[in-house]
């Protein structure tokens, strides 16, 4: 991998970790209100797989959303707006935090009904077996979700019709608060790929690398024409569920155990190192290189904090013209009442 490539995976972790940092406190010094869920902990699941995509591929994803919109593209004071409320935040301020959408990026939304993601994916992907482009559907979900009827019901659709979709599990081992041993009979998601005929794999959600790995080449395969596949990355959440949810189910050893082997201290482990240990590793950075990037993501992140306040609420006026939005290509059948 070259040392850009890399940089710029380093850079979005970074990025995503302290956007969210800075989110939660906007959020606990009450200047915007609403459901928060954070994604600190795995930012490397977010950033392996979208940096094995290309910029024509979509996205569906949860209401733990923010990072797989700053990673597609989406610009973090567009983001940050929209959990402000605001009139520029990307859904005009009216989606909030679990539902992000940019259209221009196809970033297709983040959704708040567990399970709502994969009749989505599959629709949109449909489309793009119909049109036989070389398109993918990158379709992130909890492991939560994959006991929900829609799960069963698009796996089966999706092999059927061979559709272009990756289902990325994003197992963090608590749905809210219950451990995934309790709620899940077969807490291998992965494994449930062989009912339906698909490939399944599993890999570790904590290494950025090892996440890109093998996302890049399943993505090969979906665009290769092979049909969909199903991805379970373990991964971890630091914080609890929501911003209301402190937590109180896991020990603090358990979490700390968890953050002494995050995404961010792996890829300091595996690829920074002091300028005369470097040895000319095309993929490798020093330690200046990445505080550099630190800084550079700081300032990035007061400037879309900046962008959010200044920006308006949006109006009673705003709202109707969402609300009686014209649908490009739907096809509105009235029926006539005859008179006799």
């Amino acid at each position: 991998m070259e040392r850009e490539h890399v940089r710029s995976m380093v850079r979005d972790l970074l990025l995503a970790r302290r956007f969210e940092e800075r989110a939660g406190q906007a959020y606990s010094e009450g200047e915007f209100g609403g459901f928060l869920h954070l994604y600190s902990g795995e930012e490397a699941v977010a950033v392996g797989v979208l940096h094995a995509a290309e910029p024509s591929d979509y996205v569906v994803s949860t209401y733990r959303e923010h990072v797989h919109a700053l990673v597609k593209g989406v610009p973090p004071g567009r983001v940050m707006a929209e959990l402000y409320g605001r009139r520029d935040g990307c859904s005009g301020g009216m989606g909030g935090s679990m539902h992000l959408f940019d259209r221009e990026r196809r970033f297709m939304g983040g959704y708040a009904i567990v399970g709502e993601t994969f009749p989505i994916a599959i629709g949109i992907a449909y489309g793009i077996m119909l049109r036989r482009l070389p398109e993918a559907v990158i379709c992130f979900f909890g492991e939560g979700a994959a006991n929900q009827g829609t799960f069963h019901e698009s796996l089966n659709m999706a092999a059927l019709w061979r559709l272009p979709v990756l289902f990325v599990c994003e197992n963090n081992r608590y749905q809210i608060g219950t451990e995934i041993h309790r709620q899940a009979a077969i807490p291998d998601i992965h494994t449930r790929a062989c009912a339906y005929g698909m490939p399944g794999e599993r890999a570790d959600g904590m290494d950025v690398l090892a996440v890109h790995e093998v996302a890049q080449r399943m993505l090969h395969a979906i665009r290769s024409g092979q049909g969909p596949q199903l991805l379970e990355l373990d991964t971890y959440r630091f914080r609890g569920h929501s911003m209301a949810d402190a937590g109180a189910y896991r020990s603090r050893t358990e979490v700390e155990s968890y953050k002494q082997a995050g995404p961010l201290q792996r890829v300091e482990q595996k690829l920074v190192a002091p300028m005369d240990r470097l040895n000319g590793s095309p993929a490798a950075l020093d330690e200046a290189s990445l505080q550099q990037l630190r800084d550079e993501v700081e300032q990035i992140v007061e400037a879309a904090v900046a962008f959010a306040e200044a920006s308006p609420a949006p109006t009673l006026t705003d709202a109707w013209d969402a609300f009686h939005a014209p649908g490009r290509h739907e096809t509105l059948i009235r029926a006539e009442q005859k008179h006799g």
